[in-house]
């Protein structure tokens, strides 16, 4: 098994002639923005894979982990821009990330290898006055019996090392949701493994995750590659 990681929200930059859409420049530094910690999780695990991708331009700009046709694939501050200027955001951003994952992948399966692909994100502690009762959330497709399989493995091992982590899977989102592991896995239907992690945002503080977390995570992922 050939091991990817990735991290589609890594940051909250915006590129200089587009500054001008964010007014509110305090919007980009909430979730909304970004994924706090995410990026620091996604560098402790990094030596793990074969390949690693990532991106620090907010989601705000352009949203990497949506299919094209989502609503929110341009948030309300670039939504007003011309059609041609969203087909630069789309070809300049977009494309040049999915694609070079994507190819990524394609080239370790036409070696017929198996991979896992880990998506690394984090979630808000409360949304809408609901506190969600979650650490680390394992995202999957619960029909898919090899995804499943690895989501339960990849749960016992961090049970086995740390069983103060509360871990759950296809919460706070579901696996099947729209994103850029369904995305992946309609694109190879075989020896694919799409997984994404969440992690709570009560553990990152200064953009910075806890460190038992990043260090549990980092063993129990080890473990289920042996």
């Amino acid at each position: 098994m050939k091991l990817v990681i990735t991290c589609e929200h890594g940051g909250n930059e915006i590129p200089e002639k587009f500054h001008t859409l964010f007014s509110d420049k305090e919007i980009l530094n909430t979730h909304r923005g970004y994924d706090l910690g995410a990026l620091d999780v996604f560098n402790a695990l990094k030596h793990l894979a074969i390949y690693t991708n990532y991106s620090t331009t907010s989601r705000l700009f352009i949203e990497l982990n949506r299919s094209l046709w989502h609503k929110n694939l341009f948030s309300e501050f670039t939504k007003k821009l011309s059609f041609i200027e969203k087909e630069h955001l789309i070809k300049s951003y977009y494309e040049v990330y999915r694609n070079r994952v994507e190819n990524q992948i394609k080239a370790l399966i036409t070696k017929k290898n198996k991979v896992i692909h880990l998506s690394i994100h984090s979630f808000t502690p409360i949304l809408n006055n609901d506190v969600r009762n979650c650490d680390i959330g394992l995202l999957y497709d619960s029909s898919n019996l090899h995804e499943k399989n690895i989501a339960i493995q990849l749960k016992a091992s961090l049970h086995n090392i740390n069983p103060k982590w509360n871990v759950r899977f296809n919460y706070p989102y579901l696996g099947k949701a729209d994103g850029f592991t369904t995305h992946l896995r309609k694109r190879f239907k075989e020896n694919y493994i799409g997984i994404e992690i969440e992690l709570n945002q009560k553990f990152s503080k200064n953009n910075i995750m806890n460190y038992q977390l990043k260090e549990d995570l980092q063993k129990a992922i080890s473990n289920i590659l042996k």
